[in-house]
């Protein structure tokens, strides 16, 4: 494939990741070419079918959380900070909102058995960072997965704009919980956003369709 060509076809599988999030699989095909940037028929040319997009989309998301994990133990001095890079690694890959949308739709182990199961790297770095007493003992594989799903999934209504910084933060909080008692403590702030009481009721008053100006006045009221 040409690279111009490849571009392109990163470009929709990113687009239509993000606009399955929201709207799931049938999300419409324009609406995607958009966002990538490109016309629909070029869209056709890389996937004649809906059916392929959504193959291509969740093969190509299997495959990115598998590399994610592998890299990071080759790349991170630590098993913790391999766990730490690759957790947040798949936070960007938003894998447990996109997948979640498409069953149904695609062949899971199908997937997996093409793209690799990041499942037996992330309990190697788990064991690992527990056998260094980084990570509490009693930790499971699926503490480190489902927490990974819940922190993937969009908050409600798209009301908060800084929706995906606030789940490395949330993310950041919880690699504390991880942490065993004898761990080396931590050094570098949480990151942001920094959510405080006026800023969530603003962010409520939003997701329940309050008028700005009334959220401020509840805000000063406070």
């Amino acid at each position: 494939m040409r690279v111009d060509a490849q571009l392109n076809r990163d470009k929709i599988i990113q687009a239509a990741r993000l606009i399955f999030v929201h709207e799931g699989p049938d999300a419409p095909l324009e609406k995607i070419a958009r966002r990538a940037g490109v016309g629909i028929a070029t869209l056709y040319r890389r996937f004649p079918s809906r059916e392929d997009l959504v193959m291509a989309v969740a093969t190509d998301t299997l495959r990115s959380l598998n590399t994610a994990v592998r890299t990071a133990a080759e790349e991170q001095p630590d098993a913790f900070g391999a766990l730490r890079v690759f957790m947040h690694a798949a936070l960007d890959l938003k894998v447990g909102a996109i997948m979640p949308s498409l069953l149904g739709r695609i062949d899971v182990e199908d997937i997996i058995e093409r793209s690799g199961d990041a499942l037996d790297h992330v309990t190697e770095l788990l064991q690992a960072a527990q056998a260094a007493d980084e990570v509490r003992a009693d930790v499971l594989p699926g503490d480190v997965i489902f927490m990974v799903v819940r922190l993937t999934r969009p908050l409600p209504g798209r009301a908060v704009a800084e929706d995906a910084a606030l789940a490395h933060r949330q993310l950041e909080i919880y690699l504390d919980g991880l942490r065993s008692p004898g761990a080396s403590p931590r050094h570098d702030a949480l990151p942001g956003p920094a959510i405080g009481s006026a800023w969530f009721r603003r962010i409520r008053a939003r997701m329940a369709g309050v008028a700005p100006s009334a959220a401020r006045k509840a805000t000063r009221a406070a």
